[in-house]
């Protein structure tokens, strides 16, 4: 491997993105029992965290090409990770439907303000030939931020019972540091000349008709994928219907986070070797057989197994659809072609979810991921089809 492929500003990026989900993951496992303790009823919540996708997914279209428009990364890196770390504290300042909505939508701009830009920065430190490496390292360290966070918030419960304000608080220590991290990033976008207009707020599907046919045909898959992935709060829950205790089941998700964590440099460095293609497709089978072992288990052991095939198969996706889709585009529309792309996924996996529930609500606890088992077997065949 070469020395000079992991550069300082994949190293900063990547710590940045490990302290911020280090801070998010902290509140992740116990801000539903928060929002209930202090009167949402579900339903609320379900729109909350609907709304909150929705605004991260127009954000991150937009802001993406916001980014490419104007010729600059940082600014968008900086002050998308500075929305989120203020809005964690802020949480705990008040129990107002009003603000809590607020603040959470507050969180969400922070997250589409920095992908698409943050993203195309990742590309632009790597080769073709190094992008699914580069891609993989960064959801690595990333996803290691996912293992510290509920750990902690695990043991500090244990200690603090029900004591959510103060762990809404010390969420934004780690938010301190890497916003620091942020003010050490350079600039590696090439700004045009001359004074831009700002685009309009759905300029950026503009992108989808002019952009590559190559583009178009693969996200029509990757999109269609995310139809049959809902949240991953439908495999905890089936767990915990299982007869499962909460302990055991923030552990599980601790426990697949750092499956996907260890699995997603080397991962990445494989699929540049071997295909990005094939690796992806890898992926999909072994979300296919992830979903199907939840469909027809209330075994414990056979949980924790099915969570090391989507460890793997998180680390075959996540950031390897990433590195296919900025090998398509042109360099100078990567923030535009990503940030459109998980805009979108974004919206398609809140109508995922939707539609899980509903099916779990009517048809029962099985049906959901035996369908979202075939789903992504049928979207591998239309994938391997693509050249």
């Amino acid at each position: 491997m070469k020395k000079n492929i992991l550069t300082r500003t994949v190293w900063v990026l990547a710590l940045v993105s490990l302290f911020a989900d280090f801070a998010s993951e902290m509140l992740y496992p116990i801000m539903p029992v928060y929002l209930k303790s202090i009167g949402f009823s579900m339903v609320l919540i379900g729109v909350l965290e609907g709304l909150a996708e929705a605004v991260a997914g127009l954000g991150k279209g937009y802001f993406g090409k916001m980014s490419d428009h104007f010729g600059v990364r940082v600014p968008f890196v900086r002050w998308g990770y500075l929305a989120s770390a203020v809005a964690k504290p802020l949480l705990a300042a008040s129990t107002s439907v009003f603000w809590v909505f607020g603040v959470r939508t507050l969180d969400r701009i922070g997250k589409g303000l920095r992908t698409g830009a943050r993203d195309a920065m990742l590309s632009a430190e790597s080769a073709p030939e190094t992008k699914a490496q580069i891609f993989g390292f960064h959801r690595s360290m990333d996803t290691f931020g996912a293992v510290l966070g509920p750990s902690v918030a695990l043991v500090y419960l244990y200690f603090y019972p029900e004591n959510y304000k103060t762990l809404f608080l010390l969420a934004f220590l780690p938010g301190v540091f890497y916003i620091f991290l942020t003010f050490i990033l350079k600039e590696n976008a090439t700004k045009p000349a001359g004074k831009k207009p700002r685009p309009a707020l759905f300029s950026f599907l503009n992108y989808w008709k002019d952009s590559p046919a190559a583009y178009r045909k693969l996200c029509i898959g990757l999109l269609a994928f995310t139809f049959f992935n809902s949240s991953d709060v439908f495999l905890l829950l089936k767990m915990k219907t299982a007869g499962q205790s909460d302990s055991m089941v923030i552990g599980a998700y601790i426990f697949y986070n750092l499956v996907f964590a260890l699995s997603a440099y080397p991962i990445g460095i494989a699929a540049d070797k071997l295909g990005i293609k094939k690796v992806y497709l890898l992926g999909l089978l072994l979300f296919s057989m992830t979903y199907f072992l939840f469909a027809f288990t209330e075994n414990r052991a056979v949980f924790f197994a099915a969570f090391v095939f989507y460890g793997w198969y998180a680390a075959c996706t996540e950031g390897i659809a990433k590195a296919w889709i900025s090998n398509i585009c042109k360099k100078e529309d990567t923030a535009t072609a990503i940030g459109t792309f998980t805009g979108l996924q974004s919206l398609a996996a809140l109508l995922a979810s939707v539609f899980a529930g509903m099916v779990w609500q009517f048809f029962g606890a099985g049906v959901p991921f035996v369908l979202s088992g075939i789903g992504a077997i049928l979207v591998a065949i239309y994938l391997k089809k693509l050249t």
